[in-house]
């Protein structure tokens, strides 16, 4: 029998796992049914969905768990979100679907709010599989390339890539020939999405900064995924 490494215990990983997943609902559920506009110095009114403001940090939590505890833990929370994602779009379905009481005159708005269609659900959780997974995979071997140093170059440059596939999955897979955004527009709006989402990266470096600095001094923990094996199709640590 060859001897096993002992099981590490971690005292905030489970309340990083919660975060990751709780926001990943909620930027999906709430954010996207609201079209924003803000008059910003320099560039005039700017449109974009809510949710961009709020997604993106799920990427932050991504950065996270990758840096500190490694790729195949935070494969398993990447899991978790995706499972989470899809219970709450079903559980969307199945609520809009329900036939409304007589007296209750809400089923419009209720429907706006949280009736996405299939096609945006789907969309919506192929991109996150695939784009959180190309952020940790990017996070992980820059780590190994950087030695551990420059923290803000891995976080920065593992978004430009997971966002990247992110927005270049979901917006063609969402929206192309559907009539809510004219096909010619897609482009646009996924170059303004994507320089939002990776802005909020940019502008969140510092919380970053401090949360991998607690969480390796209170775990004793700063992996670095040599040995890993890569795939994503398991849940083993």
């Amino acid at each position: 029998m060859t001897p096993t490494a002992p099981r590490r215990d971690y005292k905030y990983y489970e309340f990083v796992l919660a975060a990751f997943v709780t926001i990943l609902i909620c930027s999906n559920l709430i954010g996207p049914a609201k079209i924003a506009q803000l008059e910003l110095p320099f560039l005039g009114a700017v449109t974009f969905g809510a949710g961009v403001l709020f997604f993106p940090i799920s990427y932050v939590f991504g950065d996270v768990l990758t840096e500190v505890y490694g790729y195949a833990r935070s494969r398993r929370v990447i899991w978790c979100g995706f499972a989470g994602l899809a219970f709450a779009s079903f559980m969307s379905f199945v609520v809009v679907s329900l036939p409304p009481a007589p007296f209750w005159k809400n089923q419009a708005a209720y429907e706006i709010a949280f009736g996405l269609t299939w096609r945006i659900a789907l969309a919506s959780m192929i991109a996150y599989f695939a784009g959180e997974f190309v952020n940790s995979y990017v996070l992980a071997k820059m780590k190994i390339m950087t030695s551990g140093r420059w923290l803000w170059t891995r976080t920065i440059g593992s978004t430009l890539f997971g966002e990247g596939v992110d927005s270049l999955i979901f917006y063609p897979l969402a929206f192309y020939g559907a009539g809510i955004i004219p096909d010619e527009k897609l482009p646009s709006v996924m170059v303004v999405q994507f320089i939002a989402k990776v802005s909020v990266e940019v502008v969140f470096t510092p919380v970053t900064y401090a949360v991998v600095g607690f969480l390796k001094r209170a775990e004793q923990e700063d992996y670095y995924d040599r040995d890993t094996r890569f795939t994503p199709f398991t849940l083993k640590v």
